[in-house]
């Protein structure tokens, strides 16, 4: 099976297979949302002042599949994200750790997947 591979591979092993045209796009649309963290919780003080901090960051994929990590934010996740209900108009108590993956198959459906950790 190998071998069979390796006949769509390059010496790298990335595969040599054009998937830049439009029938691709539901590779493309895979977006993954790491949350390594998302904290928020009042600073404890009598100002009543709300303390966050977040590290956000979201995979996405190229015209050829090639994969790439930018910075990101908890604003920017996808409205099925859940978790984070409160995140910046009030100031409940959360501390979130998430892998949250979503996409649009070929026929147009949206789907996702969330992992908490």
């Amino acid at each position: 099976m190998m071998s069979l591979i390796a006949d769509y591979a390059d010496e790298n092993g990335v595969a040599d297979v054009d998937i830049s045209g439009s029938e691709y796009d539901f590779v493309r649309s895979i977006r993954v949302y790491n949350v390594e963290y998302a904290r928020q919780r009042e600073s404890g003080g009598d100002d009543g002042d709300c303390r966050r901090s977040e590290k956000v960051r979201v995979g996405t994929y190229g015209i050829q599949g090639d994969f790439s990590w930018s910075g990101s934010s908890v604003a920017s996740l996808p409205e099925a994200f859940e978790g984070l209900a409160g995140w910046g108009t009030s100031c409940p108590s959360l501390n979130q750790r998430s892998v949250f993956i979503d996409w649009t198959d070929y026929l147009g459906n949206y789907g996702y997947e969330q992992v908490d950790y």
